[in-house]
């Protein structure tokens, strides 16, 4: 075991009494209805909504995923998570406006309120377990999976002890604080894992030298490839060429996943906004933290990786080389800090997703099917008996995971191709629950087959997640399968549309004037002339261009000034100052 200095056991200690204590501390108010237990009362600012957005999707394995994209194929396959901001700022500037009004407790309540019949009923309850049970359990399998691995190389921990005491510490306060414990220590635990990632970004660098010394050292690094400090990689047209990659990510990958119009924790935010206003702030304030402010971190620190462990040591996987950069550059009190921050990103993502899943089974299945007249009392205790359940199955789940990364990739092709459904139930009519059905059943069915097909053709040797589809001597990478489940799902949904009755007229006319989305409701629209739609209008392409823009402005304006290429920085910056100028004059107008 790695002897940590006991100052960095006096910080680890102390994070975990903090922890612990605010979860008492709203213990009591968060019980108090199912709404201050999942929603905190709809009572939140758009700062700390944004906050735990970013939080949540920041755990203790995505620098470590980060580190595996970079040594196995450079910056670039960051758009593996990048592309997501096209999609976000349709969520800033549509979505989250249209979630508040709907007044949901939860993504899956909106079903029945825009579609009808026994159809509906049956899409919301299958939603609700689908993603709170099976897709929520291998996300948090393999954030447990990513604390294992940090506690193992850093401090010597089996990594199977570390995911159970983990898991149990994490548990601990979800279960009393509900949403309001979420998000509270959401806000503490991004300021300690950012000032973590930074920490160790800066002390990584220094070590070997400084930022030019690195990109000398990576020159002579058997892990480096024209493309490893590439934004937009090179590599022609062929079928496995990285830039082809680049184009499926930035092209389809977007807009056909299941959070296409903004994914379900992150709707249970905007859901949880003091207004319409406070939900948009929130969105826009992630969607810059999130993708042009928390990545250069871990990018520089992957990229050290690269220098100090060309080969890794032991056997261990290419994703085990970020703790060893903090072993090898932080010495007594930093060392203690940066495990604190890991544990920060851990438990931010963990109570999330376990008061997500279970808002999930209580909302949308056990008040909805089971029993319709529960008090409040009655289904904050069922929800917290899911909590439970949940985390021990996860536990299960991380043991099973071989690889984070690929696991990332599993999770994505399971909802490839249902984007467009989820984007088009708010703006065109015809869109009903077949249409969800259709489209959530074919990209389920096509990514098991691909798991299915691949432990057949391995035999022993499959590893869940990790073992390829081979078509001859092809092994079907994720742009390969995203080429085949995005064009089939939308097929089939589009067939099952046109081949089922459309939602029934008084449905449609009171979503319509709940929402008020725009887009094309034909004869919906007609007859409710007095709802002014201020959803899909003229000037929201330019918008979303601009904010778009703005991002990627500030992400690259970032990246090209620390990889010391001043100019194109310069130029990237002052295209987000002139991008967000633009949109910040729109909102403040709307």
């Amino acid at each position: 075991m790695t002897a940590l200095h006991p100052l960095d056991w006096i910080i680890i200690a102390g994070y975990g009494v903090l922890t612990l204590a605010l979860g008492l501390g709203f213990r009591k108010r968060a019980s108090s209805s199912t709404e201050e237990y999942f929603l905190s009362g709809r009572s939140l600012p758009w700062w700390v909504l944004g906050t735990s957005m970013v939080a949540t999707t920041f755990a203790a394995d995505t620098p470590l995923a980060v580190t595996g994209f970079i040594r196995d194929h450079g910056i670039w396959y960051n758009w593996f998570g990048w592309h997501y901001v096209m999609s976000q700022m349709l969520a800033v500037l549509l979505f989250s406006r249209f979630w508040r009004r709907a007044g949901v407790v939860t993504d899956n309540e909106l079903i029945e309120l825009r579609y009808s019949g026994k159809p509906a009923a049956f899409l919301r309850g299958f939603k609700a377990g689908y993603f709170a049970l099976l897709y929520n359990f291998i996300v948090l399998g393999w954030v447990l999976k990513g604390m294992g691995t940090v506690a193992e190389a850093v401090m010597g921990i089996d990594p199977r002890l570390a995911v159970v005491v983990g898991a149990a510490l994490a548990l601990s306060y979800s279960l009393l604080a509900g949403f309001w414990g979420v998000v509270v220590t959401d806000v503490i635990q991004f300021g300690l894992a950012m000032t973590g990632s930074i920490l160790v970004a800066v002390r990584a660098v220094r070590y070997v030298g400084g930022m030019a010394e690195l990109k000398d050292k990576l020159l002579g690094s058997p892990l480096f490839t024209p493309n490893t400090l590439a934004f937009v990689p090179g590599g022609g047209w062929s079928w496995d060429s990285d830039f082809v990659k680049f184009l499926v990510f930035v092209s389809l990958m977007w807009w056909a996943s299941h959070n296409a119009d903004g994914g379900g924790y992150i709707i249970q935010r905007m859901a949880a906004a003091k207004n319409e206003r406070h939900a948009r702030g929130a969105t826009l304030w992630f969607v810059v933290a999130n993708n042009a402010v928390r990545y250069w971190p871990w990018i520089l620190t992957a990229l050290v990786s690269m220098v100090l462990f060309p080969v890794m040591p032991g056997g261990r996987g290419e994703e085990a080389a970020y703790p060893l950069v903090m072993l090898k550059v932080l010495g007594p009190g930093m060392l203690g800090l940066l495990l604190v921050s890991f544990f920060a990103a851990f438990m931010s993502t963990i109570d999330t997703h376990l008061n997500w899943g279970a808002s999930y089974l209580v909302n949308d299945i056990y008040r909805r099917f089971l029993h319709r007249r529960a008090g409040d009392r009655e289904t904050v205790l069922v929800a917290k008996l899911c909590v439970l359940v949940m985390m021990i199955c996860a536990v299960i789940v991380a043991f099973a995971l071989s690889s984070i990364g690929k696991a990332w990739l599993f999770v994505w092709a399971m909802g490839a191709g249902i984007g467009p459904v989820l984007i088009l139930r708010w703006f065109w009519w015809r869109i009903n629950a077949w249409s969800e059905i259709a489209a959530l059943a074919s990209s389920v069915l096509l990514a098991v087959g691909f798991e299915v097909t691949a432990a057949i053709q391995a035999g022993p040797q499959y590893r869940l997640f990790a073992t390829p589809v081979m078509v001859g001597d092809v092994a079907l990478q994720t742009h390969h399968k995203a080429m085949i489940l995005v064009p089939l799902t939308i097929v089939v949904w589009l067939i099952v549309t046109f081949s089922t009755r459309p939602v029934e007229q008084e449905r449609l006319r009171s979503f319509y004037r709940l929402v008020r989305p725009g887009g094309w409701w034909g004869l919906v629209a007609r007859q409710e002339p007095g709802v002014v739609c201020d959803g899909l209008r003229a000037g929201i392409i330019r918008l979303w261009l601009a904010g778009c823009a703005g991002v990627f402005g500030i992400l690259f304006g970032i990246g090209y000034l620390l990889l010391g290429r001043p100019g194109p920085g310069v130029l990237m910056l002052g295209i987000a100052a002139l991008a967000g100028t633009v949109l910040g004059r729109a909102l403040a107008r709307d």
